[in-house]
C-alpha cells in the first residue's frame, strides 16, 4: 500500500496509514519531532501511530549525535516474547479458567513486587532461584549507572524482576492458523526502567535551560553526543533494555512451567521471538550511522522475526520483516490506541466488554475496560496499511489473556 506525506512546514514525515485514521494532536506532535535539527532524513510513522507523552507512539526517529530520552519513552525496553509450542488445540481442556489460573500463580503480575502487592518482600531469600541467578547477571551494569547518578537510587528492582505489571501488558495463550499451541507475553522494564526513564528526561530538559536552547516541545529536550550525560544515558538505556528483555525471558519460563504442571509435558518449537518496541539502536542508514529511537515500533530488517499483536479478542501476528529502507527497518508493535482509557470507560460497558471477548479466557470487569478491543484500531487495517514493511508468518488468536 506504500506510505503517504503527512504535511509538515519543516521536516519531513513519512507514514504507513493509508486507510487507518490519524488523530490531529499525534499530527502536531510529529511535525514537532521532525523540526529538529538533528532528525537524520525524515521521522517514519507506523499505522498504529496516536498520541504519546513525550513523542507520539508508533514513530521511529533517527537522530545525529543527538537522543531525546522522552522519545524513548519510560517504559524502556517495552516489547513482546513469543514462543510455539507443540501442544495443539486439541490437547487444550473445554474450559480454559484453570489454565488461565496457574499462569496467574505462576506470573505475579498488576502492581506486584513478585507476589506480594504493592510491598517489598523484604528478604532476598524469598526470591524465586530464577529471578536470584538472572539478577545477580545483571545488577553490575546497575551498580555503574548509580554510582555515575546516585539520585537515581534503588527500589523494587529485584522484586520486579519476572513480574507482569498492569495496563496493557498480557501474557496470552493463542492458536495459529494449523492449531498449534503459542504463549505470547508483552511487558518492559518495570519499575526500574520508568524510573531511569524519568530522571533521564528531567536531566535533559535541565539540561537545555542550562544551555538556553529553546525547543518547539519542552518534551524534545535532547542530550548531545560527546557529552557525559549522553553517554551516562546511552549505558542505562540499555542496561533497562537487557532487564525488560530478561524479564520477559524469566515470564515465560514461568508461564510454559505452569501449562506443564497443568496440560502434561510438551516442548517448545522452533519458533521463538523476542523484541523490543520502546528503545533506542546505533544502526547505519543511508550511509550515516545514527540513533533509531522506536517508540512503540518494532525492528523489521530482512528476514526478521517480530510480533504485532492485536487487542483482547482480536487477532495477533508473527512477521517476517522486509527491511523497507525508507520505514529505517521497522513496523508497527500493535493495532494502536483508537482512543485513551478514560474515553474508553466512560464510552463502553462490561457487557461490551464481554460481547467483545467471547471465547476468550480472560478478566471480563470493569477495570479492564480500558483495555477492551473497541479501545484499539482495527488490526485488519493496521497489517493492511504495512504490507511493504513485513510479511505475515502466522497468524494467532487469543483463547487466554491474563492482565494485570
Amino acid at each position: 500500500m506504500g506510505h503517504e506525506i503527512i504535511p509538515s512546514e519543516s521536516g519531513l514525515i513519512k507514514a504507513w496509514t493509508v486507510g487507518v485514521p490519524v488523530e490531529d494532536e499525534a499530527k502536531k506532535q510529529l511535525r514537532n519531532i521532525a523540526s529538529m535539527p538533528f532528525v537524520h532524513r525524515w521521522v517514519a510513522v507506523m499505522p498504529d501511530v496516536h498520541l504519546g507523552i513525550g513523542a507520539t507512539v508508533g514513530s521511529v526517529v533517527p537522530t545525529l549525535k543527538a537522543i531525546i530520552p522522552a522519545a524513548v519513552g519510560v517504559d524502556i525496553g517495552c516489547g513482546m516474547m513469543a514462543v510455539q509450542t507443540t501442544l495443539r488445540a486439541e490437547h487444550l481442556p473445554d474450559s480454559l479458567a484453570a489454565v488461565r489460573t496457574a499462569i496467574e500463580r505462576a506470573v505475579p503480575h498488576g502492581r506486584t513486587a513478585n507476589g506480594k502487592a504493592r510491598v517489598d518482600r523484604g528478604s532476598w531469600h524469598d526470591l524465586p532461584e530464577p529471578v536470584v541467578a538472572a539478577w545477580g547477571n545483571i545488577v553490575a551494569g546497575y551498580d555503574h549507572v548509580k554510582a555515575r547518578h546516585p539520585r537515581l537510587g534503588s527500589g523494587n528492582d529485584v522484586n520486579h524482576l519476572g513480574t507482569l505489571g498492569t495496563g496493557n501488558h498480557f501474557i496470552e495463550v493463542c492458536l495459529d492458523e494449523e492449531g498449534r499451541v503459542w504463549v505470547m507475553l508483552h511487558s518492559g522494564s518495570r519499575g526500574v526502567g520508568n524510573r531511569i526513564g524519568t530522571y533521564f528526561i528531567d536531566l535533559a530538559k535541565r539540561d537545555m535551560e542550562k544551555y538556553f536552547v529553546t525547543l518547539p516541545d519542552k518534551d524534545l529536550a535532547y542530550f548531545p553526543q560527546g557529552t557525559d550525560h549522553f553517554d551516562d544515558y546511552v549505558h542505562a538505556v540499555a542496561w533497562a533494555q537487557e532487564y525488560a528483555r530478561t524479564n520477559r525471558e524469566l515470564m515465560m519460563a514461568a508461564v510454559l512451567k505452569a501449562m506443564i504442571a497443568e496440560l502434561g509435558p510438551f516442548q517448545t518449537g522452533e519458533a521463538a521471538v523476542n523484541c523490543h518496541h520502546n528503545y533506542v539502536s546505533c544502526e547505519k542508514h543511508y550511509g550515516e550511522n545514527v540513533w533509531v529511537t522506536r517508540k512503540g515500533a518494532v525492528r523489521a530488517r530482512v528476514g526478521e522475526l517480530g510480533i504485532i499483536p492485536g487487542s483482547m479478542g482480536a487477532k495477533s501476528f508473527i512477521v517476517r520483516g522486509k527491511g523497507n529502507p525508507e520505514s529505517f527497518d521497522s513496523c508497527s508493535h500493535g493495532a494502536g490506541r483508537a482512543m485513551s482509557r478514560t474515553a474508553a470507560k466512560k464510552r463502553y460497558t462490561v457487557e461490551d466488554h464481554v460481547r467483545a471477548t467471547a471465547g476468550v479466557e480472560c478478566r471480563k470487569d470493569k477495570d479492564v475496560i480500558d483495555e477492551t478491543p473497541m479501545a484499539y484500531k482495527s488490526i485488519d487495517a493496521v497489517m493492511a496499511a504495512q504490507e511493504d514493511l513485513v510479511d505475515i508468518v502466522h497468524t494467532l488468536r487469543q483463547v487466554v489473556c491474563v492482565k494485570g
